[in-house]
């Protein structure tokens, strides 16, 4: 092919030529990497991020707990004090004001909004709760699946949020900061520590209606588009246009192979465009993840028990679809991806029960109880529950007051997550709020903290893993030394 052949033809062509012939999941690789130079992008310490290999596995800062992220976001705000947290003081003070200490314990800290939209009055919880495991921790009727794990699991029941609203919290939880742009966790750790299977995706989202506030919650920000994550469905092709069109498939090899000896004989007349190494290196990946998506999407693989064991066959759709999403999530780490975030979202109201607080918590714990407990009995019967970091939380919890009709509204002071496996003490709990459970009142915990108690168990220096933005490092985690990991609950 002459040179001047190769000059006139543009990359932008190139690239619809390959969509043609490759179908979307090429297109979406090629866009994980087109535009980004990575090369000496690197964490310190650790090395440089091969532009041919962004997720080439990396060595961690020192020796990790976990290797994976299985990340469960309970979109909205589940009600701490319904589910996890038990405060009988509720029932004693049911349909009564808010006691007067606690009102001012709240006045003049940066959660005295929380009262706002709410009615003095408080509001018990309409579920009974019960003890539960050797432990004996607490846990409500809706859960009772997951009751069945609780010696598995740590309580932090000190959560605290800087907003009192979905998009602002759901941001800081997922990228450290209130203001939409940042980079996510996942693309955070993937950037980290690559991943373990160059066939796959470093950093997948499974949800059927996203995250309030949109994709601003899971997307890599600033972090080179490498890390961004993939989505994955977990019914039918895992993405969408995975597969060439018919009459495609049959010459695809032998149209990549054309496309890189293009791409190579304009590299050595362009020795230093390095973006083109990252091109070349993208056409090989979209090819392999072709195959190894559709294997790891084929969960009627799974044998019956395992079906039965997530919930699979409910004949509640909802339940149904909930649960495949976790078996998805098991299937995709065990094959080596770094981070899978998990979003139970069915429809536009989640779990904010601003009113009628029975009518939407009941039903939504019973489309996630099962297929949670199910993969946290999987991960472990399979041995991967020691090496896989799972996270259950959300945004915010909700207050003790009711609003509306029989409602809770939402509550940034103080709420409860739980985490499991990767190294995390078993059985345990950290921290509490008052009687009510409306602020946090011993040891509070911000997501910054959280943050870095995750890096930490996946073995990365929190305050090293940064990334220079106009001259400032960012860091997921704040100003380096502002966090407080939870060294206490790592083993």
């Amino acid at each position: 092919m002459p040179p001047d052949f190769l000059e006139t033809r543009s990359f932008a062509s190139r690239r619809d030529f390959l969509s043609g012939l490759g179908g979307g999941f090429g297109m979406l690789a090629l866009q994980a990497l087109e535009r980004s130079s990575v090369f000496g992008q690197d964490r310190l310490g650790v090395g440089e991020v091969d532009p041919l290999n962004p997720y080439l596995p990396r060595k961690p800062d020192f020796t990790p707990r976990a290797k994976s992220v299985i990340f469960l976001f309970m979109v909205g705000g589940p009600s701490q004090i319904d589910t996890f947290d038990y405060k009988p003081t509720l029932t004693d003070l049911d349909g009564k004001p808010v006691p007067e200490s606690i009102r001012a314990a709240l006045n003049g800290t940066r959660h005295a909004n929380v009262f706002h939209g709410c009615d003095d009055v408080i509001l018990k919880s309409p579920f009974r709760f019960e003890r539960r495991g050797q432990s004996g921790m607490w846990v409500s009727e809706l859960m009772p699946h997951v009751a069945e794990h609780v010696d598995d699991l740590c309580f932090i029941h000190s959560m605290q949020a800087d907003s009192n609203n979905h998009a602002p919290a759901s941001y800081q939880l997922h990228t450290g900061d209130v203001r939409a742009g940042k980079a996510s966790l996942g693309s955070w750790v993937t950037y980290g520590l690559g991943t373990e299977n160059s066939d796959l995706p470093g950093y997948v989202v499974l949800f059927d209606a996203g995250p309030l506030g949109g994709a601003a919650n899971y997307t890599n920000g600033f972090l080179p588009p490498a890390f961004q994550p993939t989505r994955f469905r977990h019914s039918g092709p895992p993405v969408r246009d995975l597969l060439p069109r018919p009459g495609f498939a049959e010459g695809q090899r032998a149209s990549i192979d054309l496309l890189q000896q293009l791409n190579r004989e304009h590299r050595e007349l362009n020795p230093g465009f390095l973006e083109l190494d990252a091109r070349i290196a993208t056409y090989e990946l979209a090819y392999r993840m072709q195959s190894a998506a559709m294997e790891v999407s084929q969960l009627d693989d799974e044998p019956e028990h395992i079906h039965k064991l997530y919930g699979i066959e409910d004949p509640e759709t909802r339940t149904a679809s909930f649960s495949r999403k976790c078996l998805m999530a098991r299937r995709l780490v065990e094959r080596g991806v770094r981070f899978v975030q998990l979003y139970d979202m069915p429809d536009k109201d989640g779990w904010d029960a601003h009113a009628k607080l029975v009518e939407n918590h009941k039903p939504r714990a019973k489309w996630t109880d099962q297929g949670v407990a199910g993969l946290l009995a999987d991960l472990k019967q399979r041995g991967l529950l020691e090496s896989t970091l799972v996270i259950w939380a959300s945004e915010f919890g909700r207050t003790p007051m009711r609003q509306g009709d029989l409602g809770r509204q939402h509550n940034a002071a103080g709420f409860t997550i739980w985490m499991a496996g990767g190294g995390v003490r078993a059985g345990t709990r950290i921290g509490a709020t008052d009687e009510l459970g409306l602020m946090a009142v011993e040891r509070p915990v911000q997501f910054r903290d959280l943050h870095a108690t995750i890096l930490t168990a996946l073995g990365i220096d929190y305050d090293r893993l940064s990334f220079s933005v106009n001259g400032r490092d960012e860091r997921i985690t704040g100003v380096a030394g502002s966090p407080n990991p939870l060294m206490d609950i790592l083993i």
